[in-house]
């Protein structure tokens, strides 16, 4: 068994996956969260444990920057490691007046500007969905642990530097409510591969009013998020 990005062996994978773009923030919530972790990944430094939380068996690993990377990982998770749900935990830029920094945005649609769709062959334009069930149980944990959250679209963008200054003007006239660079993909993985997957987002800065979180801060929100994707295994 293995891939050529993924070393482990069959079983050495839990079916509920948490991913983050950097491989060490898996590595630190496996030591943070979780109970007798095992390291299952070390190809090309994307770090993948496996471990328990409140006796239940779940894995964390790193899934790159951009959808080209997550669209590797979660595709061998789903297809080659027999994976049945992945939920994302990352950050996102704000774009919507009344979204505030530190705020938790449950992406239930994720609008995009990538190709990553023309593989399919669709006669028209797909719209890259959560998992409601997913979706609803997450709504209710994160009221349960007193998170400020925010249901909605989001754009998962191939560019970090935008040459057109104008493009994020028109996704916030269109209710999108923030800005990261991987959920369209894994939501489309998902639905190909007929499994489940979330994405869960701290807003670190918000693109038009400036405010940002310092490090620290962004530290403890990262860690109200972990909590609640782990309230979902």
């Amino acid at each position: 068994m293995g891939t050529p990005h993924n070393k482990a062996e069959k079983g050495a994978i839990a079916k509920t996956v948490l991913m983050s773009g950097d491989p060490l923030r898996a590595k630190w919530i496996a030591e943070t969260f979780l109970e007798d972790a095992v390291c299952f990944n070390t190809v090309r430094g994307m770090l993948g444990y496996t471990g328990t939380y409140h006796g239940k068996t779940v894995s964390v690993m790193g899934h790159g920057m951009g959808i080209p990377s997550i669209g590797i990982y979660t595709y061998e998770l789903y297809h080659e490691y027999d994976v049945d749900t992945i939920i994302r935990i990352g950050s996102a830029g704000g774009y919507a007046d009344d979204v505030k920094v530190r705020d938790v945005l449950l992406a239930m649609g994720a609008c995009t500007d990538s190709n990553y769709a023309s593989q399919y062959g669709l006669p028209g334009t797909f719209a890259p969905l959560a998992d409601y069930a997913l979706l609803r149980r997450a709504q209710d944990a994160a009221q349960a642990l007193g998170l400020s959250v925010r249901i909605g679209n989001v754009l998962s963008s191939d560019m970090f530097y935008n040459a057109d200054v104008t493009a994020r003007d028109k996704w916030k006239r269109m209710g999108v409510l923030g800005v990261e660079m991987e959920a369209a993909a894994l939501y489309m993985n998902a639905a190909y591969a007929g499994k489940s997957a979330l994405t869960i987002l701290t807003v670190s800065d918000h693109l038009y009013t400036g405010e940002a979180l310092p490090p620290e801060q962004r530290q403890t929100g990262f860690s109200d998020m972990v909590r609640l994707a782990l309230e979902l295994i």
